[in-house]
């Protein structure tokens, strides 16, 4: 005889792994001893699961997330700074949407299962969402940020930042304008943010893919591996030209002619005004069509740069070819030249800290008409900013703050709970972050020592006298001086003391 037994999360087959909530109805003979619960801290439970977060990944403990926190306050201050809306999009999408968007590194996007009848992936950057965002709603004007996490099916290297999970943050500008008004101020916006977050000297280094695709060009390779060369190019910043050279032969089919004229080209870098110029009088770069508009562009770029004082900061080197399919026209990309840490012996090695460029063409890969919509953004690498900072504060053995509590409730006597509830509750109401302890009588001792642990400024103490009297004693932490306060002007009292 068979019963059927829907199975429920929480319990075990015998012999078989936990089965997750909502799995299908499964025949089991009654005799052979039906379901067992699980039961955490049990032998059997031990066996089965392993407490880790998943490879590439982690958990963030409160200090760290407040440091996180932080960190993201400084970046959206200065999106909106910039003018920028916030927008979000979901975390999945349709598969369809990410394929034939990445090139060569579509092989890190998490695909999954039928989901309803729905082929879908977890989102591998925030600039297709937004460009598939932008033609189903048919938006054609718009600058915005985005900030959320993204998924690579990549090897992780968490010393530098590197995660499989791990949070994007994007500035886009969006629209038909005047040509490198835009790029430039995506530049601005970058050199903004590393010099606000004092992370040491840093360099942006700035190509044009039409600058790229004019050197494959002129150096005889075939449009169908413009992008393949890319790809390739793009390794010069992690291994010398020896090893791109043997990729180009060995792995993409180049000639080694081919792949020692586009080393003589791509090893170029320096001084930008010189080198634009050197490359618009090249008899063979000169002559090719996107080649010509990318040199011109670039030399309009410097010029916008120039005005806004940071071209001490950008270098123009041929070398950068940022691999994604999507990009168009001017490309860049941040990166810290020294990670300056006097506290241990070896530097943070966390290679660039953001990139963008130009992407003309992704809008209209949505839409229906392929009407195009130019696109200009940058992402800042916020992962490997932070695991920087992070070192610096373990290194330091700085204490950063887990939460915002600007006074605890206090009393130093016993059968005060109600006192310190009333009080808090007015405090709350006040819009004053307030804390108190959990336990009806706690000492006096252990209350303030809570405030000295924890960073909390001010401690509102309320005891027999205090209460017969209509005052407050008002506790400044750091210094130990105490105040009475009358009661109703207790509220205004604290606001002016934790004025910045």
């Amino acid at each position: 005889m068979l019963r059927v037994v829907p199975l429920a999360a929480g319990w075990l087959l015998p012999g078989g792994p936990s089965v997750p909530r909502f799995s299908r109805a499964r025949a089991w003979p009654l005799g052979h001893g039906g379901l067992r619960p699980w039961r955490a801290g049990s032998a059997e439970a031990g066996r089965r699961s392993v407490l880790k977060t998943p490879k590439g990944t982690r958990d963030h403990p409160p200090a760290y997330t407040a440091l996180r926190e932080r960190l993201l306050a400084a970046v959206v201050t200065c999106f909106k700074r910039h003018g920028a809306a916030a927008i979000d999009t979901p975390v999945l999408e349709l598969r369809e949407t990410l394929m034939g968007k990445y090139g060569e590194e579509a092989k890190l996007i998490y695909e999954l299962q039928d989901q309803g009848g729905e082929l879908l992936a977890l989102r591998y950057d925030l600039t297709v969402p937004f460009a598939r965002y932008l033609a189903m709603n048919k938006i054609t004007n718009m600058k915005r940020y985005h900030i959320a996490k993204v998924y690579r099916r990549d090897n992780p290297a968490t010393t530098r930042g590197r995660y499989r999970e791990f949070y994007q943050c994007d500035f886009d500008i969006a629209g038909q304008f005047d040509p490198m008004i835009p790029d430039a101020e995506c530049l601005k916006i970058v050199h903004e943010i590393l010099s606000d977050l004092q992370l040491g000297d840093f360099l942006i280094k700035v190509n044009d893919r039409r600058i790229l695709n004019g050197i494959f060009a002129v150096c005889g390779i075939p449009e169908s591996k413009f992008v393949t060369a890319c790809c390739t190019v793009d390794k010069l910043d992690k291994v010398p030209w020896e090893e791109v050279r043997g990729e180009m032969v060995g792995e993409k089919g180049l000639s080694p002619e081919a792949a020692d004229h586009i080393g003589e080209y791509v090893q170029l870098h320096g001084e930008h005004c010189g080198l634009i110029e050197r490359l618009l009088q090249d008899p063979k770069l000169s002559q090719n069509k996107l080649a010509k508009e990318g040199l011109g562009d670039m030399k309009l770029l410097f010029e916008y740069l120039t005005l806004f004082g940071i071209t001490g900061k950008i270098s123009f080197d041929l070398s950068l070819a940022r691999g994604l399919d999507y990009y168009t026209g001017v490309i860049f990309e941040a990166v810290l030249l020294q990670q300056e840490n006097e506290h241990v012996e070896e530097p943070v090695s966390v290679g660039s800290v953001a990139g963008g460029g130009r992407y003309d063409g992704l809008v209209g890969m949505f839409d229906p008409k392929g009407r195009k919509v130019p696109c200009v953004g940058v992402s800042i690498g916020i992962e490997r900013i932070f695991s920087i900072l992070e070192q610096r504060m373990k290194a330091s053995g700085e204490k950063v703050r887990t939460t915002e509590t600007q006074v605890l409730v206090a009393t130093p006597h016993k059968h005060l709970l109600a006192a310190r509830l009333k009080l808090i509750s007015e405090l709350w109401a006040a819009g004053i972050k307030a804390e108190m302890l959990y336990k009806k009588d706690p000492k006096l001792l252990k209350q303030l020592q809570y405030c000295e642990d924890t960073g909390i400024p001010l401690a509102a103490i309320v005891g027999e006298q205090e209460l017969t009297d209509g005052v407050v004693k008002l506790r400044d932490v750091a210094t130990r001086v105490e105040v009475d306060i009358p009661r109703e002007k207790l509220v205004d009292e604290i606001r002016r003391r934790l004025e910045p």
